[in-house]
């Protein structure tokens, strides 16, 4: 942490000021004695993982491996389980292979799934063999039958995610689909995406497989490896919304399509095609969910290096619709990119009357938080003078409202009582946390809980210590020695951690005097969250039935403040 940090000792542990809040006074610690860090300030806190996922905004194998580069390790040459980590992925991998054949087969005897490959999507037989598409059964055990046949286990089929188990036993995680293998750069088939062929109510059209040993949806570009020669020759690549999108496409000999294969475009889907090429091209509906959509790859284009521009369909709603209306017009289409920003700034300002100040704002609004996220300044002062010529506003205002303007989100302002409510249950966490942590480490105060209602801590964590100290009364605080706390054993590292810093050396009748005040804070605090959302519903009812019920409740907990 201290490539992150300016860490400061302060006893068995170390001090630094939180990478969050602009702090004066450090309040972010580390234990190296329980390997545990928490921020005060923030609320943040966990491992060494956690704190590398908040500060590169990485998941926990993201976090994982940067941490095994750094450290010059080979992740699979220290796995204890390494051996056993190839020979599930093996295994998995054959199982998969095996199922694609089956599902090809089942394919050619089945005459409807046939038809709508080839009559209503117009796809070519070569088509159907390049990709290897096929049809699951609508039995629910015919590949599980067939995969036992050859050899595989049930623990071996839910591995590779082929089959899902039930009360009655196991059952094909695919039927009455048809199936489209997805597979690595390599072309190795990792797992599939199975649509429906005869639609259904309540039905998802699409289903993937779930996350394997050698499928990361978060990282799995579809297509890639029939479109990457085609992408390094183009110079560029062009990611479709749809697998039938990009299968489309290739019989169309645009082939250097991809796609995210129904899952949300990640950094890391970005960094898997900047491998061949910088320049990324989208093709997204140009509806208000492709607008955020766009939105979003842009920052994530910024953080990745790459050139992001917009395919533009016209009167198309998908690239399959286009290539059926004339694939030169696809060609060309892929060809005539419009860079995002400025796709983005023609679409708001169709969308928006920009002869009004509402629109105007509206405009600005949305696009100067894009703008902020760009990292060339020459590029932010090129579309600072656009935005100020088409919304017919002086330079100077729009810069002045660029200062001002925050990086997050604009999101709906919350009522007042909510906000309220935000605040306080923010206080609550902190009240809590510390009460529990006296609790936690000493057995004395912990008569202080008798009386306390599970409803004044949060759910979770906080809920499961309180019982368990309530049952325990006699527990020395050993965190470690406490098999019913292992679930939440971060959480109460976290607390022992914080009676260390703040509690520790003070002497014991200032930390009951201490406990008792927050107990009594807590409780009060619970009371005014409740009562506050109890006004908010009385303003919004004329029920008397309603009104009088609330006043009971509002009652009820003016007696808690009483008791204590």
């Amino acid at each position: 942490m201290a490539e992150y940090l300016q860490l400061k000792r302060s006893g068995r542990n170390f001090k630094a000021l939180s990478p969050w809040t602009n702090e004066k006074t450090p309040s972010f610690m580390i234990s190296p004695e329980k390997q545990i860090w928490h921020d005060f300030s923030s609320g943040k806190g966990g491992d060494i993982f956690t704190f590398v996922m908040e500060m590169e905004g990485l998941d926990f194998r993201g976090a994982l491996e940067l941490l095994a580069r750094k450290a010059g390790v080979e992740l699979e040459d220290y796995q204890a389980s390494s051996a056993h980590r190839k020979e599930y992925k093996s295994r998995a991998l054959e199982a998969l292979e095996l199922a694609a054949k089956f599902y090809q087969k089942q394919l050619t005897v089945n005459r409807t799934a046939l038809k709508y490959l080839i009559k209503d999507r117009g796809f070519k037989k070569q088509t159907l063999l390049d990709w290897q598409l096929g049809y699951a059964p609508k039995t629910g055990s015919a590949l599980t039958n067939f995969l036992t046949k050859h050899g595989f286990d049930t623990d071996e089929m839910s591995r590779a995610g082929l089959i899902f188990m039930r009360a009655g036993g196991p059952s094909d995680m695919f039927r009455g689909r048809i199936m489209i293998p997805l597979c690595d750069s390599r072309g190795a088939i990792i797992g599939f995406t199975g649509r429906l062929l005869n639609d259904e109510p309540d039905v998802p059209k699409y289903i993937n497989t779930p996350q394997t040993v050698v499928y990361d949806k978060g990282r799995h570009v579809f297509g890639l490896h029939l479109a990457k020669d085609s992408i390094r020759k183009s110079g560029y690549g062009v990611i479709a919304e749809g697998n039938m999108d990009v299968i489309a496409s290739h019989q169309a000999r645009v082939k250097n399509v991809v796609a995210t294969a129904g899952t949300a475009m990640t950094d890391n889907h970005l960094r898997e095609l900047k491998r061949f090429t910088p320049d990324i091209r989208l093709c997204f509906d140009a509806d208000s969910a492709g607008v955020s959509a766009t939105e979003r790859a842009i920052t994530m284009a910024q953080r990745t290096g790459v050139n992001l521009s917009v395919i533009v369909l016209g009167d198309a709603k998908d690239p399959d619709e286009l290539i059926r209306q004339s694939p030169a017009k696809w060609q060309k289409a892929v060809k005539q990119s419009t860079y995002a920003v400025d796709w983005l700034i023609e679409r708001y300002a169709t969308e928006l009357d920009l002869k009004t100040a509402p629109g105007k704002k509206a405009f600005t609004d949305a696009l100067l938080s894009v703008i902020r996220r760009l990292s060339d300044a020459v590029e932010q002062d090129h579309y600072l003078k656009k935005l100020a010529e088409l919304a017919d506003s002086s330079l100077d205002a729009i810069r002045a409202k660029f200062s001002l303007q925050k990086v997050e989100k604009t999101t709906l302002r919350k009522p007042k009582s909510q906000l309220i409510v935000d605040r306080e249950n923010i206080e609550q966490q902190r009240l809590q946390d510390h009460l529990l942590a006296m609790a936690l480490m000493q057995p004395k105060f912990r008569p202080l809980l008798e009386d306390c209602l599970p409803e004044y801590f949060a759910d979770g964590a906080p809920k499961k210590l309180l019982e368990f100290l309530k049952e325990h009364s006699d527990f020395k605080g050993e965190p470690q020695l406490a098999r019913e706390l292992q679930q939440i054993s971060d959480y109460v590292k976290v607390l022992v951690l914080q009676f260390e810093e703040l509690y520790e050396d003070l002497p014991l009748e200032d930390l009951k005097e201490q406990a008792q005040r927050l107990k009594h804070r807590l409780i009060a605090g619970y009371v005014k969250i409740q009562k506050t959302k109890l006004v908010a519903e009385m303003q919004s009812t004329t029920d008397e039935k309603k009104l009088k019920n609330m006043m009971r409740q509002v009652d009820e907990l003016n007696k808690l403040i009483v008791k204590v």
